[in-house]
């Protein structure tokens, strides 16, 4: 098949054009948000092609993978028609009215489109109304057991935490970073500490490559996720398959994603601080939980369940 998806999520497409078909990516002149073309920091196999908007009219697609409300109107004037139509839905809802219980999907009105989610929690909370929903959950490219430990910080991956505050749990920070010092990874990271009024010792600032991220956050003692209101965050998936402990906020599907002997997660923040404490103090203890992690994240969010999840569905929506 020949599936057209717009480059959003690297993280997530990096698993999903890992499956067997031609995955045809839109590519402006800018790479703005609607033409970024093939990740330039993730590894993607050759069967990511781009195409510019103007040729897309030329293209067979089997199959539109849509992941923000405006893509249906780019893919009527795009395309001037309409293939099968998927909306993925990466987010927890997040309206402030009529509140979150009670937020429409935007797909909800789309003729025709399959929905899906990538959580149980967000297909729960996601008012949908008549239209077919379902879950695939997340799936990971295994970077390996990377995890040694050998630094005694904690690692917090997190783009933006500045801008998006309370939800990813910036606030947290101070009360984790008494417990360890930080390394915080992501997108808009720099001044960080001096913001949140910690010493810079305590809380660093990194921007790495996916890679280089896999590497530098399997050298610290404990993962961090502070994350009060996001979906699921695939760099705790990731951290897990790297084999590291993993300390989180008992929110969304987090309870789902971390078994009991993978980390501790719970929503008092003494408890959080307390786990932090114990695994930067005990090297063996993180070790035995982090393998924990790592056997969970494989059983439950592994490459070949996704794409087989995947390919189940498309073969259904092209038909």
């Amino acid at each position: 098949m020949r599936i057209l998806l717009w480059h959003v999520h690297g993280s997530w497409t990096t698993a999903f054009v890992q499956g067997p078909h031609t995955y045809v990516v839109p590519v402006t002149p800018d790479r703005g948000p609607d033409g970024l073309g093939r990740a330039r920091t993730w590894d993607w196999p050759d069967s990511v092609v781009e195409v510019p908007p103007e040729r897309l009219r030329d293209e067979e697609i089997d199959v539109v993978v849509l992941q923000r409300p405006h893509e249906l109107a780019l893919v009527d004037r795009w395309l001037g028609r309409r293939p099968p139509l998927v909306y993925l839905e990466h987010n927890a809802p997040h309206g402030s009215s009529p509140g979150v219980p009670d937020t429409r999907h935007p797909a909800a009105d789309i003729p025709g489109v399959t929905l899906v989610h990538v959580t149980h929690f967000n297909r729960l909370m996601w008012d949908a109304g008549p239209v077919p929903s379902t879950v695939i959950e997340h799936g990971i490219v295994d970077p390996g057991p990377l995890w040694t430990g050998e630094l005694e910080r904690a690692a917090v991956a997190v783009n933006e935490p500045l801008r998006r505050g309370r939800t990813t749990g910036t606030d947290l920070l101070p009360a984790f970073a008494e417990a360890a010092p930080l390394d915080v990874f992501g997108m808009g990271t720099d001044g960080l500490a001096g913001h949140l009024g910690i010493p810079a010792d305590r809380c660093r600032s990194h921007e790495l490559t996916q890679t280089g991220l896999h590497s530098a956050m399997a050298r610290r003692r404990v993962y961090v996720h502070p994350v009060r209101w996001t979906s699921l965050g695939l760099s705790l998936l990731e951290a897990m398959h790297l084999g590291m402990p993993v300390v989180a906020l008992a929110t969304t599907e987090v309870t789902e994603a971390v078994p009991a002997g993978a980390g501790v997660v719970s929503n008092r923040i003494d408890e959080l601080t307390r786990a932090v404490r114990d695994f930067v103090a005990d090297p063996l203890h993180a070790r035995m939980v982090g393998e924990g992690a790592r056997a969970a994240a494989l059983a439950r969010y592994g490459l070949s369940r996704f794409l087989d999840d995947w390919e189940r569905l498309l073969k259904e929506v092209a038909r």
